[in-house]
């Protein structure tokens, strides 16, 4: 399941390509228009800059814009991002122990094809077409 936090991104981002004036745009403006907490969109934006899919402007008038065309942006790398890992099962995930089972479970090609399907759908799926 996507969290809040993935949700909340998207949204942020589809924002920003909204306002698309080249100007920064402030986080307390976004948050009322979205109508999510300023703090949270906080922690949000600093993963996405960090990621460098944002940057961000201090001063009178700062806030963040972003750093790409809408289209150059897809909705899986925010959710990866923002999620950390798209993996259905713990046997999946990154850097995963070894399971033990893994040879003779019945399901995990299974969960394979499902976790490809969701990052094959997520890819071509970019912040211009949610525009």
């Amino acid at each position: 399941m996507i969290s809040t936090k993935g949700r909340y991104a998207i949204r942020l981002m589809i924002d920003l390509a909204e306002q698309n004036a080249g100007t920064p745009v402030p986080l307390d403006t976004i948050a009322a228009r979205q109508d999510i907490s300023k703090k949270y969109l906080e922690s949000i934006v600093k993963l996405l800059v960090t990621g460098k899919l944002v940057k961000g402007a201090s001063g009178k008038n700062g806030g963040y814009y972003l750093t790409r065309e809408p289209k150059d942006y897809t909705i899986l790398e925010i959710l990866l991002l923002t999620e950390g890992s798209m993996a259905t099962v713990a046997c999946l995930e990154k850097n995963a122990e070894k399971c033990p089972r893994q040879k003779k479970c019945k399901t995990v090609s299974m969960w394979r094809d499902y976790d490809k399907m969701v990052k094959d759908y997520f890819s071509k799926i970019t912040i211009q077409d949610l525009l």
